[in-house]
């Protein structure tokens, strides 16, 4: 369970946080009351980045190819100003 923890606090006590990472808990940070950012454990963040990968080849792989042809570099980069 991610513990929540305003922005001046994770200031503060940085270190104290960090200890709590080394040990597994997660915390989210927040500003005026809104969720801003979240410490995880790294190895979270590995999990988190393998799964995000391999949705996006997933969704990938579902979508139909485009046949638009061949075009210049010219084309590519002509400007219509």
């Amino acid at each position: 369970m991610e513990e929540a923890v305003s922005a001046a606090d994770a200031n503060r006590k940085f270190s104290f946080i960090l200890r709590g990472v080394r040990e597994g808990h997660s915390y989210v940070v927040t500003s005026h009351g809104r969720a801003v950012a979240r410490i995880v454990p790294a190895d979270e963040m590995t999990n988190v980045e393998v799964g995000a990968r391999a949705s996006l080849l997933a969704r990938l792989e579902r979508q139909p190819v485009s046949n638009v042809g061949r075009w210049s570099r010219d084309e590519l980069y002509e400007d219509e100003a």
